[in-house]
């Protein structure tokens, strides 16, 4: 037996909200460098959200006959990178039921925004008042999935892992707002480097939590980075990182005991591997969710404003339309704009 640990991010690129970074914890059987997730649960887990079900018409006597009832499909956790399950202005029903299904599956079953956030990143959680936006905000969750279709998806994914020897044991998420990530990346030089030093801070406390077998660890690159040694080290002062690979596609490290051996593996589209993909959807739905604080509070303030998503092409906008409200708010730079 062994643990596989997944982290992403979501929000690296905008200059308005969070930068949200997520680690998924898993107890897998065998060696966990080995371990595919999508092929062991495979009867449990699909990576693209449900088809449509199409209609079913044949000709009987020259007449269109009555539709067909679709054929009853398995029920599956759709668990993939969030990028496949979110598309703007698509809603967040498929992204919410994977991501609140692996919450029910760990026994917790958030019923508002704020105990979301204290599950899943209780730091941030007890500093939401510092910003306005989240000072007085909070809503019922569910957004957009069914209760009851969660807790059947839970139930078949419960089944699944049970059968294959898996137990998802943690999620957890660090929030990073822009002041905080403003010093971060100026702290740091750029915020490449910025992300890889808060997930690694990230994956530091994840991997206190696991002691005395094996543990892989996948996370997506950081921008264009191939050393990761330094920053690793530094958080494993107690042992020497190996160096296995490092370039373009992937770099590997190692350390540790041969029985409590330790790899951490950066690689391109990490989210292929469910780890990685679960904790993409739990930054994501995360960093949303704040958005929905962001922009309810915006639109109080000044009639007829277009929400925004963040990023920089519509960034720009958002500020110039929001400018006269945020003078007489006395709402600062340095709470509200990402300068990188």
């Amino acid at each position: 037996m062994g643990y596989l640990v997944g982290t992403d991010e979501a929000g690296y690129a905008p200059n308005l909200g969070p930068l949200v970074i997520s680690a998924t914890v898993w107890r897998v059987p065998g060696d966990p460098c080995g371990v595919d997730l999508y092929k062991l649960l495979r009867k449990v887990v699909a990576r693209t959200p449900p088809a449509r079900p199409r209609q079913v018409r044949e000709a009987v006597n020259g007449q269109a006959a009555p539709a067909r009832r679709p054929r009853a499909r398995p029920i599956k956790a759709r668990l993939a990178d969030s990028k496949v399950l979110y598309r703007p202005p698509g809603g967040l029903a498929a992204l919410e039921l994977g991501l609140l299904s692996c919450l029910a599956l760990l026994g917790q079953r958030p019923a508002t925004w704020r105990e979301l956030w204290q599950l899943l990143d209780g730091q941030s959680a007890a500093a939401l008042g510092s910003l306005p936006w989240h000072l007085d905000y909070d809503c019922p969750l569910p957004l957009e999935a069914d209760l009851s279709q969660i807790d059947a998806v839970a139930q078949a994914l419960g089944g699944g892992v049970e059968a294959a020897g898996v137990r998802l044991l943690a999620i957890r998420s660090r929030a990073v707002f822009p002041d905080r990530f403003n010093r971060l990346t100026d702290e740091h030089g750029n915020k490449a480097n910025a992300l890889s030093w808060l997930t690694l801070d990230l994956l530091s406390g994840v991997l206190s939590m696991l002691d005395g077998e094996p543990v892989a660890v996948i996370c997506d690159k950081h921008g264009g980075r191939n050393d990761y040694r330094a920053l690793l080290q530094n958080q494993v002062a107690d042992c020497v990182v190996e160096v296995y690979a490092e370039g373009r596609n992937q770099s590997v490290y190692r350390w540790g005991a041969d029985q409590q051996r330790t790899e951490v593996l950066f690689c391109a589209k990490g989210e292929r591997f469910l780890p990685a993909a679960l904790a993409s959807m739990a930054s994501k739905y995360l960093r949303e969710l704040s958005m929905r604080a962001f922009n309810h509070y915006w639109c109080r303030h000044v009639p007829q404003l277009r929400p925004t998503a963040g990023y920089p092409t519509d960034a720009g906008r958002f500020m110039a339309d929001i400018a006269a409200a945020r003078a007489s708010l006395g709402i600062e730079d340095q709470i509200l704009w990402r300068n990188r």
